[in-house]
């Protein structure tokens, strides 16, 4: 019974973990927005990939600056790219806390075993130094975004 067990979380969880997390990600960048929500500059935590690139983003105006008005081509594929990098980082800091979960699971489910009480808590680590680089990673691509 234990081997079947340990085959099942070892094997499907984290395939299982990183399903539902690429596909909620993508249903949630992917859909359509409604009307009350069009000017949002957020879905969730993840910024819009227009976000700074709004005509009026404080009034009724939904609608996406000409590239001139941004700055140039350049400045506002620059803008639309430092966006898609800040989602990719917010996703990286939701994996690394659902591997702080994973870690802490297995910790508790350790019996004991002096292997898996280490194998655990370097899970738990590697999660939280990655959990901590890609927060300051978002918060640089804030910095760059806001003087950009």
């Amino acid at each position: 019974m234990k081997t079947a067990l340990t085959t099942f979380f070892k094997r499907w969880l984290p395939a299982m973990v990183l399903a539902v997390t690429l596909g909620g990600a993508t249903a949630t960048v992917a859909a359509p927005q409604t009307a009350s929500a069009a000017c949002s500059e957020q879905i969730l935590t993840f910024p819009a990939w227009y976000k700074g690139l709004l005509v009026d983003s404080a009034g009724d105006d939904c609608n996406v600056k000409n590239p001139a008005a941004a700055g140039g081509l350049p400045a506002f594929l620059f803008k639309i790219a430092l966006n898609v990098i800040e989602m990719l980082l917010q996703l990286a800091a939701y994996i690394a806390a659902a591997f702080i979960l994973i870690g802490g699971f297995k910790y508790l489910t350790s019996t004991g075993t002096a292997e898996d009480i280490v194998k655990a808590r370097k899970t738990i680590l590697n999660a939280v130094i990655g959990l901590v680089i890609s927060l300051f990673s978002v918060a640089i691509v804030n910095v760059v975004a806001g003087t950009f």
